[in-house]
């Protein structure tokens, strides 16, 4: 046993790694091949077939085979409206690293309000007059959001994420922002709005790497000063994991040690404290995947994108649970609701995040591609997710196949 893993630091350290993510996931997905779960069946007779969907989705959607990452920055573009290219002009004649902070302040507050929306919510764009719901409505309204002003406490500064201006938002603001009504309502309003606030707090403690002001942009700062003009992809997720942990609700601790995304499942196998824990980090890792293309942008080089993994997420685990290669073994699954702590969904998570691992050179190999063509964040956009959400319309009205109940922090 290792002796770092007997304390509460050392052990959310071991649990805040890919590595963590990946070894346990496999762990729950041989156990259910073995028939040994409650909860799932695999039939990986079924895997093939999913592939193909994948495929050919992918094919449809990117006929020139120039595949982009599965990042906020393509909800952004929803309705074919080019809202980066927008920001770069509000912004004017800056230098790369102005224009980068400023899109890490953006993607960050973005993905971190993009947890389900719920079926009823929508946003109208008044400059498109066109209406977005879900990912995108959110993605649109964080946008609108953003340059507006709203995280900002510097009204000279719009452009910009601040821990003063996120101090203090409150839910009326954000919510009118995000155009709630009582007949457009969004699901977990107030657990959005007091996680920015935490965040802001969180921001505001660390001045080290989120300067004076605390602005999430400071991560480009700290992660670019060792020079070299690269960062590793694992590198901006484990700074997030770091530096982030405290905004997470608390129930899923460790001693004082927050963990966030990160679970209980009783069969998951691990060290000293870890046992027992199985981590996502999935809006920390979708996080990191919507941060790629700003340091990209500004000239530094990314490696190591396929030590992220699959977003376990309603969309992707919809893929498996809609193609057939995982049945869900509960009589009521598809009707009682679900906590994201519940040893079901836990598992479906974990198996989600194992199977795409999987799922992914079969993809590979319908398209042609190598994984250095085609790395994990372009599978998933090409993709798993928008197959999941396919299949998810064609069977359902779009909605998920498990009814989970939401506070705006997970799913």
């Amino acid at each position: 046993m290792s002796a770092e893993t007997d304390t509460p630091a050392g052990a959310a350290r071991a649990l805040r790694s890919t590595t963590a993510v990946r070894e346990r996931a496999r762990q729950l997905l041989a156990r259910a091949r073995a028939g040994a779960s409650e909860g799932f069946a695999v039939n990986d007779g079924a895997l093939a077939l999913a592939a193909s969907t994948v495929a050919e989705l992918t094919r449809a959607r990117f006929p020139d085979g120039r595949i982009p990452y599965h990042s906020r920055w393509r909800h952004f573009e929803a309705g074919g409206v080019d809202r980066a290219g927008q920001l770069d002009v509000l912004l004017g004649p800056v230098d790369a690293a102005v224009r980068a902070r400023a899109q890490i302040d953006l993607a960050l507050v973005s993905v971190l309000l993009d947890a389900g929306a719920g079926p009823q919510w929508r946003y109208r764009e008044a400059a498109s007059g066109q209406e977005f719901a879900r990912s995108e409505g959110l993605g649109v309204a964080s946008f609108h959001a953003f340059t507006a002003g709203l995280f900002s406490s510097d009204p000279a500064q719009p452009l910009r994420v601040d821990a003063a201006g996120l101090a203090a938002l409150t839910a009326a603001q954000l919510g009118a922002a995000f155009q709630v009504s009582e007949a457009n309502p969004l699901v977990g309003l107030e657990g959005r709005a007091a996680l920015l606030r935490r965040l802001g707090a969180v921001l505001a403690a660390q001045p080290d790497v989120f300067g004076i002001a605390g602005r999430p942009g400071g991560l480009f700062d700290a992660l670019t000063a060792h020079g070299g003009g690269t960062v590793a992809a694992h590198d901006i997720l484990v700074l997030l994991l770091d530096t982030l942990s405290g905004i997470w609700p608390a129930q899923n601790t460790i001693g004082e040690q927050a963990l966030g995304d990160c679970w209980r499942h009783p069969a998951v196998t691990g060290e000293g404290l870890t046992a027992g824990w199985m981590p996502f980090h999935k809006l920390s890792q979708w996080l990191t995947y919507s941060l790629l293309e700003p340091f990209e942008w500004a000239g530094v080089r990314v490696t190591g994108l396929d030590a992220l993994t699959g977003l376990p997420e309603y969309r992707n685990g919809g893929l498996l649970i809609d193609a057939g290669v995982l049945r869900p073994l509960p009589t009521d699954w598809a009707t009682r609701p679900w906590q994201a702590g519940d040893e079901f969904i836990v598992e479906w998570r974990a198996l989600t995040v194992a199977l795409l691992d999987e799922l992914a050179p079969l993809v590979r190999t319908e398209l042609g591609l190598s994984a250095q063509q085609m790395p994990l964040a372009c599978v998933l956009e090409g993709g798993t997710w928008a197959a999941g959400r396919l299949l998810a319309q064609r069977l359902r009205d779009g909605l998920p196949p498990l009814n989970i109940v939401s506070d705006g922090t997970v799913f």
